[in-house]
């Protein structure tokens, strides 16, 4: 790439203009199988299948890969298991999810000869005449061919799926096996199935292990049938277990596990008369019980209409693409289709479970999905206080709800349980970057900002009993001004001490900005002295390659506890991972000392003084990424492209940062530098192709040059547009001046 000047005109902002006309249709720019096939770690986890933003449902195909995280491997290689109604995103972990799978059976020669257990009816997916894939994702929509010939295809609304499987000619007896116990990790216990012999209703449920946590949950499903365009009716029934169906049975309750710890229902149905049969398939989830599951997909598919169900899923997803327009002319399609598909990304997790919450009764909404505050912090949540603050909004009231009935603000939350915490309190940045930007506007929006004070200054002062699922080591945090490495307490797991004291300061900063708004004098200075503490962990004395200074892990008698820098890079001697496991004794989670060494957002200043002065300053930073340390696949080093602007060398911030783009994000299936971390690195790719980069829980935005020569972002609360015109947009990327609104 040549590296060229140009002028960066004005960010002005004014009255809504620029917005989509209902013939625009973003969604077809988007390319939904970015990052759904593992290449060594880049592996991007995306769920590919049919869902709304923001819905509880997200209803896709699960294949038999040892990557399946989101149910989904593009590669063909693998087989399908079952079509189901849950699934996260871009995570790590266990499998979660991929609960209630259903399974179209073309043929088999009796009921109760039907392959039902997941290895014995899998399937390949049938290629087509050029031998490429017959997979079809659009937003709200998926669809895929069989090797038995069926057809499936499926969309969804906020708490229900609609599935249209469209069986061969010759399959004289469609069945669908309704799959109650194989989540992602089979880890069902106490199972129940029901069949309504008339109606072919099939309810039931389970219990299930959370993917990143400790702890389990309840899940219901409600399951209805009905025939497109013709009459169908029930012809076998009956519940299987293991790899054997019982014709007429209605009932089965399992209470123990073995071998055949798999169980559902197996429904035959007449086909259609002349034609391919099509059966409509209508499923409801639900955290509560199978009778909310079905009250749920009654409301919101009452007609059992595909056409209807994926056109306004699609018009959803076309009306939060539509917020940010860009000017085409002059850029790759494919620059364009990174843009949006990120943007899709964005919006696929946090999941709304409003009015499907197990645990307590609230008017407030509930979200779900947060896997986990410590990926998504920095970019996910400052795009949507820029785009959409409504759900912005609506997040974090959830999250607040769930500190006043559970005592703690989520870090890490999926499927309704706790998961394991990753980084300090990252909650912390998300409630205060909703204070610093929409904080005046909270009584329209609808959030407590007396309640989310005190949920911060909870995890600030309060030391929960686990905090390995909540909260902070608070007490040591107090005491020390860091996070001993030899003291061990019984709450948590005593690791990433080191990065976690950089984390906890972090923290303290975003609280005194929001006690700064609220004039709370003496609070702001307290939490402001705290947002220092990251000094106490710096070893001055440590160096590498030239450089000195760096983050290291600390006894409770001051000493420090010497860490190679290049602990858990490319470059490690030993190897390491630095993952969220028991051998993690290092004091660093997913990301070197070197790395945590530049993670001080807040106070830039400090940091350039301690590494001896702006020169030295970058001299470390083109160290950092000629020497291959920065690491693009965990969020710590996401803002380090652009720390070159605090020492005076924007033109560097831009080369570095276009860097990422060009270098490891594109279109494939293999697109994402590691996993997708639920909209984290969307949103990163998101903000860094409209050439900017936020500082959470600040009005700080750093300015690179944008990859369009026009860019419109449209606020959806207050209904204003900020543009981006790039002057001389074909003569070069660097920014020679910067106006705002006509001024300097």
């Amino acid at each position: 790439m040549r590296w060229r000047r140009i002028g960066l005109y004005a960010l002005v902002v004014g009255p809504v203009f620029g917005q989509p006309s209902d013939a625009d249709d973003l969604a077809s720019k988007v390319n939904l199988f970015i990052g759904t096939t593992s290449k060594g770690v880049a592996s991007g986890h995306v769920f590919p299948g049919a869902t709304i933003p923001h819905g509880m449902i997200k209803v896709g195909m699960d294949t038999d890969s040892p990557d399946r995280h989101a149910g989904y491997d593009r590669n063909i290689t693998y087989n399908a298991t079952g079509f189901s109604q849950l699934h996260d995103t871009g995570t790590g972990g266990g499998y979660p999810l991929s609960n209630f799978k259903l399974w179209p059976i073309a043929e088999c020669a009796r009921f109760g000869e039907c392959p039902t257990s997941i290895d014995g009816r899998k399937l390949g997916r049938r290629a087509l005449k050029d031998g490429s894939l017959p997979d079809v994702a659009e937003p709200g929509y998926f669809a895929t061919s069989l090797v038995s010939g069926v057809h499936a295809e499926l969309t969804a609304t906020r708490r229900a799926a609609l599935h249209r499987y469209t069986f061969p000619k010759n399959s004289k007896e469609p069945r669908i096996l309704v799959d109650i116990t194989n989540d992602g990790q089979q880890s069902a216990t106490n199972p129940f199935t029901i069949i309504d012999p008339t109606t072919g209703r099939t309810k039931g449920g389970a219990s299930f292990a959370a993917s990143f946590g400790p702890g389990r949950y309840n899940a219901y499903v409600c399951v209805d049938v009905k025939g497109d365009e013709f009459e169908t009716n029930v012809t076998e029934y009956g519940v299987w277990q293991g790899n054997s169906a019982v014709q007429h049975s209605v009932k089965l309750s399992q209470l123990y596990l073995g071998a055949t710890n798999e169980a559902g229902s197996l429904l035959t149905y007449s086909p259609s008369s002349g034609k391919n049969t099509t059966l409509l398939v209508r499923v409801g989830v639900s955290f509560i019980s199978a009778d909310k599951a079905c009250s749920s997909a009654e409301e919101e598919i009452p007609d059992f209409d595909f056409a209807r169900v994926r056109a306004e899923s699609r018009a959803k997803w076309n009306d939060l693409l539509g917020r940010v327009r860009v000017d085409e002319t002059q850029v790759d399609k494919n620059t364009t289709a990174l843009l949006y598909s990120s943007i899709y990304r964005t919006a696929i997790v946090p999941a709304n479970y409003t009015g499907d919450n197990p645990h307590w009764n609230s008017s407030s909404p509930y979200f779900d999905s947060y896997y986990c505050n410590w990926d998504s912090y920095r970019t996910l949540y400052p795009w949507y206080a820029m785009t959409d603050p409504r759900t912005f909004a609506q997040i974090v009231e959830a999250q607040i709800d769930i500190w006043r009935n559970e005592g703690w603000l989520p870090e890490c939350r999926g499927a309704t349980v706790q998961h394991y915490i990753q980084g300090g309190s990252n909650a912390d940045p998300i409630l205060a970057e909703y204070y610093v930007k929409w904080g005046t506007h909270s009584p329209e929006l609808g959030v407590s900002v007396d309640d989310l004070y005190s949920a911060l200054i909870t995890n600030a002062e309060k030391q929960p009993e686990n905090w390995n699922l909540q909260g902070r080591q608070t007490e040591v945090w107090k005491t020390y001004g860091y996070v001993p490495a030899d003291i061990w307490e019984p709450g948590g797991a005593n690791t990433k001490q080191a990065s976690r004291s950089v984390e906890y300061a972090f923290g303290d900063f975003c609280i005194s900005q929001v006690a700064k708004g609220l004039n709370k004098t003496d609070d702001h200075e307290k939490y402001t002295t705290r947002a220092s503490n990251y000094i106490n962990s710096w070893d001055s004395s440590v160096s590498i390659a030239g450089h000195t200074g760096f983050i290291q892990n600390k006894f409770q008698n001051g000493t420090f506890h010497y860490t190679d820098p290049r602990h858990c890079s490319i470059h490690d001697p030993l190897e390491s991972t630095c993952y969220l496991n028991a051998v993690n004794t290092d004091g660093f989670y997913e990301s070197s000392p070197i790395v945590y060494s530049q993670c001080v957002p807040h106070d830039t200043a400090k940091l350039i003084e301690l590494q001896g002065g702006k020169d030295k300053f970058v001299e470390r930073l083109d160290w950092i990424f000629e020497q291959g340390y920065f690491d693009v696949s965990n969020e710590p080093s996401q803002q380090m492209p652009f720390m070159y602007h605090y020492a005076d060398q924007p033109a560097k911030s831009t080369k570095r940062s276009r860097e990422v783009i060009s270098k490891y994000y594109n279109l494939t299936d293999t697109g994402i530098p590691g996993n997708d971390d639920p909209g984290a690195m969307a949103s990163y790719a998101a903000f860094y192709l409209l050439g900017l980069y936020p500082l959470p829980a600040t009005r700080q935005v750093l300015l690179s040059s944008p990859w369009f020569p026009t860019i419109n972002i449209t606020n959806a609360f207050t209904n204003t547009t900020t543009t981006i015109n790039a002057i001389n947009f074909k003569q070069g990327v660097y920014v020679q001046n910067v106006t705002v609104n006509g001024q300097p």
